[in-house]
């Protein structure tokens, strides 16, 4: 997996690329979140778009990031998932933790801090 980093309205924004698995990127995604909380970059949007599969390992980690992103008083969201993962998480109930956008741009606008263009 890979994680392309880039600021957008003030927001940072993950592009994953690659399947989201306990071997193949839970790691790379804890790293990068540790890092974006140390800089206090704690607003957040997981681009999901180009993650063709998340594990049960993948899946925790987002968890993980997820609360300790809100514990630094950030927030954290997913946008692009495809219908594969979105019904991943509507089976586990995790679709009511994460708030979800079918787009990036619905993401960023639903921070109301996000810098308006």
């Amino acid at each position: 997996m890979k994680i392309n980093e880039r600021t957008l309205a003030g927001l940072t924004i993950l592009d994953l690329s690659g399947r989201l698995t306990i071997d193949d990127g839970a790691q790379l995604l804890a790293d990068k979140s540790e890092s974006l909380i140390f800089q206090k970059r704690t607003q957040v949007i997981v681009n999901l778009a180009a993650v063709p599969y998340i594990d049960s390992g993948g899946l925790g980690q987002l968890v993980a990031c997820y609360s300790s992103f809100i514990r630094a008083g950030g927030r954290l969201t997913l946008a692009n998932l495809n219908s594969k993962n979105h019904d991943l998480l509507s089976i586990t109930k995790l679709v009511s933790v994460f708030e979800t956008f079918e787009t990036e741009q619905a993401a960023v606008q639903s921070y109301p801090d996000a810098v308006r263009a």
